[in-house]
């Protein structure tokens, strides 16, 4: 399958997974392997407790600050499977435990193990956000957790716009420009533990170019609609609040790399009704504004 512009090849094959279309950037290999528990000793380890239910821990053989050709990264969920890589290579494998389902490995590989490898490998930062395409250029929808990203994504989709991503968006820069990457073909308008959505067929199927990002904010149902523009300490702050898997160890990296984004890619405050009788107002502006920025 394509995830993240890549060919994700699982070895043995997935049900589901053998039909390959579309282009890529490069192969990652995830497999599974002959190892019953590793036996290198890892002295560095990052917990983050109780994420969709399990506890999921980071470790490593040396220190987190750097990911220098061949250093081991063990990804652990936490009674369904270990994944584990060594820096400098595009193959992923994995150790199955007591509640390993296929299923359950699409989802954890799909949704978090594959963004963290592509954030600690450098080959991708993320935000939290959901992306569409908007007169085939891409649009991004921040705000806080519970704060209308998911319901924007999902009422563009269904006015027939192309999906990018419905919660993580990668990014790269390329020329002094910043991309968007689409993430993986399924749609989860709702928030259920441990489920990748449902497939959907209207899928960006190549980078592209960031035309805008609109950081979305909560108002009382009689307010009015309005987009203002971001800058300065403000916008930034909007970006920083909009971080994916925020990695204590790449912390500066990601503060490099927000700052980078910030004068090039333009982000608007819009000021959205608790009201989804409203919804299609705000569509209507956003997709409006949408077209005049330059």
């Amino acid at each position: 399958m394509i995830a993240y512009n890549h060919y994700i090849k699982f070895i043995p094959e997935l049900e589901n997974d053998k039909k390959v279309e579309g282009s890529f950037s490069d192969v990652v290999t995830v497999q599974e392997s002959s190892h019953v528990e590793l036996d290198e000793e890892l002295l560095y380890q990052l917990i983050f407790p109780k994420s969709q239910g399990r506890d999921l821990t980071l470790f490593s053989n040396r220190e987190f600050n750097n990911s220098d050709k061949g250093k081991l990264w063990v990804f652990k969920v936490d009674s369904v499977v270990t994944f584990f890589w060594y820096s400098g290579t595009m193959k992923l494998e994995y150790i199955r435990y007591n509640n390993f389902t296929e299923t359950l490995l699409r989802y954890w590989i799909l949704h978090v193990v594959l963004p963290t490898f592509f954030i600690i490998e450098g080959i991708y930062d993320f935000l939290h956000a959901g992306a569409v395409e908007v007169d085939e250029k891409p649009i991004l929808f921040i705000a806080p957790s519970m704060g209308g990203k998911s319901t924007m994504t999902d009422y563009f989709m269904k006015q027939g716009h192309t999906m990018i991503s419905d919660d993580k968006v990668a990014t790269f820069q390329k020329d002094g420009k910043f991309y968007a990457v689409p993430s993986y073909s399924c749609h989860r308008p709702y928030r259920n533990m441990e489920d990748l959505g449902f497939f959907i067929d209207n899928f960006a199927h190549a980078p592209k170019i960031m035309h805008a990002i609109y950081a979305l904010e909560g108002v009382e149902r009689n307010k009015e609609v309005t987009i203002r523009q971001l800058s300065g300490i403000e916008k930034f702050k909007s970006l920083r609040n909009a971080k994916e898997m925020n990695l204590f160890f790449h912390e500066s990296i990601q503060f490099d790399y927000l700052a980078k984004i910030a004068p090039k890619v333009l982000v608007f405050r819009v000021m959205v009704p608790w009201d989804l009788e409203r919804l299609h107002e705000v569509y209507d502006m956003i997709c409006t504004h949408s077209k005049g920025v330059k």
